[in-house]
């Protein structure tokens, strides 16, 4: 269990991560999500106790990272695959991470079988590709059998069969008890991976919730549209208010109803090939939508006086 409570963190006049509450519940994949700069990576910082915080609390298991008798044995974290030194072999550098954290030599092979890494663990970092330096990191995380991992941005480099595998593995780790949390930009793959989501914008907490839940209440339903004149409709039905997505040829426009669209495409001469409502908005779509940034008021001119 991860609990955050009023986290905060300041540089200088900048709020990085403001008053931050939340629970990570075990049994499930949590996804951690937010765009850049939202303050994602500053909070898991904390929660390792790399950065400290202005402010607010967060434990593992009730307790602070820096007071975890053991710190590999309750958290497995993966935050920047560049970590291990390059001169070093990969079954090296788990072998000095195992004997710091006394943690069996024998724990060694088995993460890096876990992670299919076993052929190429005698070669230097130095020349792993990004993909393997991901695996070599996700098998520190695993190397203590944490009941908690934190793995930000796992999937970078993967290849099509090394995402699979992760998020079965993902999935089965959740399955077992463990607590799971995930940061990725990569909203597809969230989708398919992760039961809950914390989303957070200009550090604070935007939603936490399952992500059906948010999907279903972030996105309304949408209207496939298909057109001679995509461009010009598009230009049109925004004129309205209406949001307009070029997909394939064809407009996947919100905000507006079948019966006023087809109003407006009439009254400017625009025929329609289709018209039919697409269903629920993508995760991709609702998550774009709760954190657009808010437009800031342009200041007002001063008006002279006599």
């Amino acid at each position: 269990m991860i609990e955050v409570r009023s986290l905060t963190r300041r540089y200088g006049s900048v709020v990085a991560v403001d008053e931050l509450t939340f629970d990570v519940a075990p049994g499930v994949v949590t996804a951690f999500l937010g765009r850049n700069g939202a303050g994602k990576s500053t909070t898991l910082r904390m929660l390792l106790g790399l950065d400290r915080p202005t402010g607010g609390t967060a434990r593992v298991d009730g307790r602070a990272y820096a007071d975890l008798p053991a710190p590999l044995h309750a958290v497995g974290a993966l935050l920047d695959s560049s970590a291990p030194h390059p001169g070093r072999t990969g079954r090296d550098h788990l072998r000095w991470l195992a004997a710091s954290n006394r943690i069996p030599s024998r724990r060694v092979a088995d993460v890096l079988r876990l992670v299919d890494l076993s052929a190429d663990a005698g070669r230097r970092v130095r020349g792993y590709s990004l993909g393997m330096r991901q695996r070599l990191g996700i098998a520190a995380a695993l190397l203590g059998d944490p009941p908690v991992l934190l793995l930000d941005e796992p999937t970078n480099g993967l290849d099509p069969e090394g995402i699979r595998w992760l998020r079965g593995f993902l999935r089965d780790l959740a399955a077992e008890g463990r607590t799971v949390v995930v940061s990725s930009h990569l909203m597809g793959e969230v989708g398919l991976t992760a039961d809950h989501l914390l989303v957070v914008g200009r550090g604070r907490l935007l939603a936490d919730m399952p992500l059906a839940e948010f999907v279903a209440g972030q996105g309304g339903p949408r209207l496939r549209v298909r057109t001679p004149e995509p461009e010009r409709l598009a230009g049109v039905l925004r004129a309205t208010g209406a949001e307009v997505d070029l997909a394939g040829g064809a407009l996947a426009v919100g905000g507006i109803a079948e019966r006023r669209l087809g109003e407006v495409a009439a009254r400017h001469g625009i025929p329609l090939l289709e018209l039919r409502r697409d269903g629920a908005r993508s995760l991709e779509d609702a998550f774009l939508a709760l954190t657009a940034p808010v437009p800031t008021a342009a200041p007002r001119e001063e008006v002279a006086r006599p």
